[in-house]
């Protein structure tokens, strides 16, 4: 007496729901990615072969671009103004880290008036660059 099945089962597996999850993951990290960092003013940065992106929670940006205009947390402001504009931002956070985005084309005497302002007000100031390709 042959009790045995003579047929054997095929085993499958079903990845139409796992291609679903990859492709919400994949949106999710393109969205994720592109607002970052939207406090910035698009600029051409310097590289550096050690350059490393600042963590600093307590931070304002301050942007130089070609045209020697300043910008604190993109928002346009002089020069003369640039201290006062930072001030605002130290009250709420005693610790403040500035990041600075600088053109290539901005001559050192502008880069030296950021630096200038940030000693006077004794923050941290960091040069933001590029990594190098």
């Amino acid at each position: 007496m042959n009790l045995r099945k003579r047929t054997k089962g095929t085993v499958e597996v079903h990845t139409s729901a796992l291609n679903d999850i990859m492709f919400f993951l994949m949106l999710f990290f393109l969205l994720a990615s592109a607002v970052v960092n939207p406090q910035v003013v698009k600029l051409l940065l310097p590289q550096s072969s050690s350059g490393q992106q600042s963590t600093s929670k307590k931070a304002v940006t301050v942007a130089i671009d070609e045209n020697l205009k300043y910008y604190v947390e993109k928002k346009m402001t002089n020069i003369e103004d640039l201290q006062t504009a930072i001030e605002v931002y130290q009250k709420a956070a005693p610790d403040l880290t500035i990041i600075l985005y600088v053109a290539k084309s901005v001559p050192a005497e502008n880069i030296m008036k950021a630096y200038d302002v940030a000693n006077t007000l004794k923050l941290k100031l960091v040069l933001a660059v590029e990594p190098k390709k």
